[in-house]
């Protein structure tokens, strides 16, 4: 069916709930027939007046709502506020708060704030095409995301900053294709197994490699056609740079500081899929694509409200 493409029509479309049904039919299931998804039967009806679907297979959880089997499942907030939360998500570059999302769709910022990072799973790619493969050209670099001391307050920055440098923060690595995608992961550490474990997981051997001068990359010349930049003296030469990489950082980093304000480690990949997801569908791609690709990876994916705090025991809301 005809997707919305501006914020304002989303807003307006999903407001009635029959076009919400509708669509989810739509990206559910790409025959238009609703199938329960505890048998995968299609002799299902629909209730109007609960907003459910019966099969009438032998089996429990007979009654079943379009969001079983997706990211929304067990949440009481309706589709109208669902899928505009998606649309929010996927379109702002430098993300958008929980607060802005809470006010918005008048729910309150501890709903809209496990809203997001469920949308966070979906956006998650799970791509294991490797980087580099037909003579491509991939640059590797790493970072470290951590609150500025001088935005703290005097007590939490003597509780939280114990060190320089990357003392105290957590490591991010990637892998840019150039022209193509990007990978992140959070890491433990710079070491060089560690680094080098994840080029070889993601960059497809025999590609051409560029990285900075850090010893942790010594050695991958074997496998690659290495080649690095020492920024001590300067950041370009010809093809030799990590320059876009630099800037998924600079961005992400204004997303955290600028949107986000404060994430905790715990949570830190969620924002790394996020922001990947954003980068890697920037091209050729408009609002209502990237809403669509997204929607189209709610399904087979849970996210409960003991594993998003970490607290087993919490029920979901």
């Amino acid at each position: 069916m005809e997707s919305p493409k501006t914020l304002q029509q989303a807003i307006r479309f999903f407001a009635d709930y029959e076009n919400c049904r509708q669509f989810m039919i739509a990206v559910r299931w790409a025959d238009g027939k609703v199938r329960c998804p505890q048998c995968d039967s299609e002799k299902v009806t629909y209730l109007a007046n609960a907003r459910l679907y019966r099969c009438y297979g032998d089996h429990p959880k007979q009654k079943f709502s379009l969001k079983v089997g997706t990211v929304f499942e067990d949440s009481p907030i309706g589709l109208d506020k669902w899928l505009p939360a998606v649309w929010l998500l996927v379109s702002c570059k430098n993300g958008i708060s929980s607060y802005e999302v809470a006010a918005a769709l008048g729910i309150t910022q501890k709903s809209a704030w496990f809203m997001m990072h469920r949308i966070r799973l979906a956006m998650q790619s799970g791509s294991f095409r490797k980087l580099g493969g037909g003579g491509g050209e991939v640059e590797a670099d790493e970072t470290f995301i951590g609150g500025k001391a001088r935005n703290m307050h005097i007590s939490k920055k003597q509780r939280r900053i114990t060190g320089t440098g990357g003392k105290d923060k957590t490591a991010v690595m990637g892998m840019l294709e150039r022209g193509g995608e990007i990978h992140t992961v959070v890491v433990g550490n710079r070491r060089r197994g560690t680094l080098q474990a994840e080029v070889r997981k993601h960059v497809e051997a025999g590609a051409a490699l560029y990285t900075d001068a850090l010893p942790s990359y010594s050695g991958l010349a074997q496998e690659y056609a290495h080649q690095v930049i020492d920024h001590a003296t300067q950041y370009v030469d010809g093809r030799i740079h990590t320059n876009g990489l630099e800037n998924f950082w600079s961005l992400l980093k204004r997303g955290i500081s600028g949107t986000y304000v404060s994430v905790e480690p715990f949570h830190l990949f969620r924002y790394l899929d996020e922001q990947t997801f954003r980068y890697n569908n920037r091209k050729d791609m408009q609002n209502a694509d990237r809403f669509q690709l997204a929607l189209s990876q709610i399904v087979g994916k849970r996210l409960t409200y003991a594993e998003v705090t970490g607290k087993v025991g919490e029920t979901a809301f």
